[in-house]
C-alpha cells in the first residue's frame, strides 16, 4: 500500500470519524478519515495525539481518507480492527506462527456456530482436525510491556469464546490469535476489567482447551512488520 501520512488528531466522534489536522499541503488543513474502530480506543484519543492515515483514493469509499494508528508515548498503536485480517494470513503463510503452521488451506469467512463466521478455517494438517481460527485486534496497553484485550464491552468477542469452546467439545481445534498491532509489548492477558463477561468468556473457553496465540506488529509510515509472539499471562 502507499506510504502512510501523518497528522495530528483533532477529534473522533460518531465512533467511526475522525477529524486529522495535516500540513501536508504545506497549510495546516483539516480532514475528515474513516474511523474504522467501534471502540472505546482508551489511552489514545487525546486531541493532539499524533496519527497516520491512508489515503484511501476509492471511488466506492464514503471518505477519502482512514485513521489507521495513534502514537502513544514513542509507540504507534494500530487501530484499524479489519488490519489484522490481512495481517495474520499472511504471517500464517510466512510460517511466522509456528502453532498454525503445515496445513493445507486456509480459508476465510466460514460459517459455524449460532449465527457467527470464523475469520479462518485451517484443513489439511496431518497432526490436527480442522481448526477454527478467530482473530482479535488489540491496540491497549495500561502496563509497560502488556498488551490487553478488550478496551470496552465486547459482547461478540464474548460469544465466540462460548463458540469456540463449543467447537473443541465437537473434536475441532480451536485458536484465538490475538494481534497487537503495537511493538512496545512482550506478553498478554485479558482485560477483564474492561468487560467482565468476556473475561468469564476468555477463561472458560481456555479451560475447554481452546489456545490463545498472541503476536505483535510493528507499524511506520511505510507500514507494518511482524515483531514476535507474545507471553501468554
Amino acid at each position: 500500500m502507499p506510504e502512510l501520512k501523518i497528522g495530528r488528531l483533532r477529534a473522533r466522534y460518531k465512533r467511526f470519524f475522525a477529524d486529522i489536522d495535516t500540513d501536508a499541503f504545506d497549510t495546516v488543513e483539516t480532514i475528515t478519515a474513516h474511523c474504522p474502530n467501534g471502540g472505546k480506543i482508551l489511552g489514545l484519543l487525546d486531541p493532539g495525539t499524533p496519527a497516520l492515515y491512508a489515503d484511501v483514493d476509492s471511488p466506492t469509499a464514503k471518505l477519502r481518507y482512514r485513521l489507521e494508528a495513534l502514537k502513544q508515548g514513542d509507540t504507534w498503536a494500530g487501530i484499524n480492527t479489519q488490519r489484522p485480517n490481512k495481517l495474520v494470513p499472511l504471517a500464517i503463510a510466512a510460517g511466522l506462527i509456528p502453532e498454525l503452521s503445515g496445513y493445507g488451506q486456509v480459508r476465510p469467512e466460514v460459517r459455524y456456530g449460532v449465527n457467527s463466521r470464523i475469520d479462518l478455517l485451517a484443513t489439511g494438517h496431518a497432526g490436527h482436525p480442522d481448526t477454527y481460527i478467530e482473530i482479535k485486534n488489540c491496540h491497549l496497553s495500561r502496563t509497560p510491556g502488556l498488551a490487553e484485550f478488550p478496551d470496552c464491552e465486547a459482547a461478540r468477542s464474548t460469544k465466540h469464546m462460548y463458540e469456540l469452546a463449543a467447537t473443541v467439545k465437537a473434536g475441532f481445534r480451536a485458536v484465538v490469535v490475538i494481534c497487537v498491532q503495537r511493538d512496545d509489548v512482550d506478553r498478554f492477558d485479558a482485560a477483564r476489567d474492561c468487560d467482565p463477561d468476556f473475561g468469564r468468556a476468555y477463561d472458560t473457553a481456555r479451560a475447554a482447551g481452546v489456545e490463545i496465540v498472541a503476536v505483535s506488529f510493528g507499524i511506520s509510515r511505510l507500514g507494518w512488520r511482524f515483531h514476535k509472539a507474545l507471553e501468554i499471562v
